[in-house]
């Protein structure tokens, strides 16, 4: 019977951690976004692992506490949390998107709404991060470093 409570709270656990983690498609999802870019006359972005940190808080952080939002249940903004994963920025955006089964559904979403579109299509981005967390809650994230 231990043997059994035992291995029922593992899996309980396994399945709790997968909840809980964010998975990084920024190399996935590379060529497709510099294509996008090129089709509008940009270069391409770098992935960064710094800007990878912050969506992947903010990603877990809406899985884990139930929400939608921009502003992180902390009260944080995008800012803060580029900061907090090591990125001193000079430009910085967000787009979330949640419900979406797949990487083309959600870029057809962000391209067909102005403001995430302008953050895509920024002049000012050099690199990026995009990550998703069960639930399809989508998380990107547009900077540039330094400046």
């Amino acid at each position: 019977m231990r043997l059994i409570i035992t291995i029922c709270l593992a899996l309980i656990a396994a399945a709790s951690a997968q909840a809980q983690s964010a998975e990084d498609i920024s190399a996935a999802s590379s060529a497709q976004v510099a294509d996008i870019r090129a089709r509008n006359g940009l270069p391409p972005l770098s992935v960064s692992s710094a800007l990878t940190q912050a969506a992947a808080a903010h990603a877990r952080d809406m899985q884990a506490n139930g929400f939608f939002s921009h502003t992180g249940s902390d009260g944080s903004g995008i800012g803060d949390r580029a900061h907090a994963a090591g990125y001193g920025f000079c430009f910085i955006a967000e787009n979330i998107a949640q419900g979406q089964s797949s990487f083309n559904q959600v870029m057809e979403g962000w391209m067909a709404s102005t403001g995430h579109r302008r953050n895509i299509l920024s002049d000012g981005a050099r690199e990026f991060a995009m990550v998703r967390t069960g639930g399809n809650i989508w998380v990107m994230v547009l900077g540039r470093s330094g400046c």
